[in-house]
């Protein structure tokens, strides 16, 4: 008789680590520091968990991932939006800790993460440095709305001196992920690949590498469905949508024309 496989999902926030397992229904509730990646890694030892799954959250989960696999657990990090859909095809509305720790639980069992856990460790400090990016082009941004508006001269030279400041940090941040890129055969030759697309440039190339770590390693029309732009049919009864992610809102009389194109 083959034996049962147990898995546990676990719901990640700031303070908190909110744990279920499946099957079954045991729930643990631990605060989310040393103390309690020891009482988790004792009751999952406990339940006989052979797998644990969490979502990405904001970077919170990454100690969790780190103290659990220096405890030799097997450790998949889901991506927040597959989550969502799995719960969503399994008929459950309920948001709240505990009912996240338990979809994420049965999310682990049938669910597969194709990228091994020491390649997404790998991938860590890029998407640090890349969020850090977006956070600085952010700022950049309100420095701008701001020249654009403020009359006050004192205001504004405080204002040109953050965006200069902003712009050394920015170009700094740069050289760091190029140097980053270069010093990872895989990502180096990944990157230029990449940078053969017209249109693709260092930063788009790397946020790809960063986050979309299944590139290069499964088929073309895997990672279209991953994304979010593979032309899946939309049809039922009589409605007929196009084939095209980007004309779901086209209007009916529009669909025989592109049908025949």
């Amino acid at each position: 008789m083959a034996e049962t496989v147990v898995t546990a999902g676990i719901d990640v926030s700031k303070e908190w680590l909110d744990c279920a397992v499946w099957p079954g229904k045991a729930e643990l509730r631990v605060e989310r520091n040393a103390v309690g990646f020891d009482q988790l890694a004792a009751w999952l030892v406990e339940h006989r968990v052979s797998r644990v799954g969490l979502e990405a959250s904001g970077g919170y989960e990454t100690a969790v991932m780190d103290a659990l696999q220096a405890r030799s657990f097997a450790v998949i990090r889901f991506n927040a939006k597959r989550i969502r859909m799995f719960a969503k095809a399994k008929g459950r509305l309920a948001k709240n800790d505990r009912a996240d720790a338990r979809v994420i639980a049965q999310a682990t069992l049938v669910l597969d993460d194709s990228t091994p856990p020491e390649r997404r460790r790998d991938l860590d400090p890029l998407v640090e440095h890349l969020a850090y990016r977006r956070q600085l082009r952010d700022w950049l941004g309100d420095c701008a709305n701001q020249l654009e508006h403020l009359r006050d001269a004192s205001l504004r030279r405080q204002i040109l001196v953050r965006q200069a400041g902003l712009n050394k940090a920015l170009a700094a941040l740069d050289a760091k992920l190029a140097k980053l890129v270069a010093a990872h055969k895989d990502w180096h030759a990944l990157e230029q690949r990449l940078r053969k697309v017209p249109g693709v440039g260092p930063v788009l190339a790397q946020t790809l590498i960063a986050l979309l770590p299944e590139l290069g390693q499964v088929s073309r029309r895997a990672i279209a469905s991953l994304v979010g732009v593979a032309p899946f049919d939309d049809d039922s009864g009589k409605r007929v949508l196009p084939h095209f992610p980007c004309c779901r809102m086209a209007v009916p009389g529009q669909v025989a024309h592109m049908r025949g194109t």
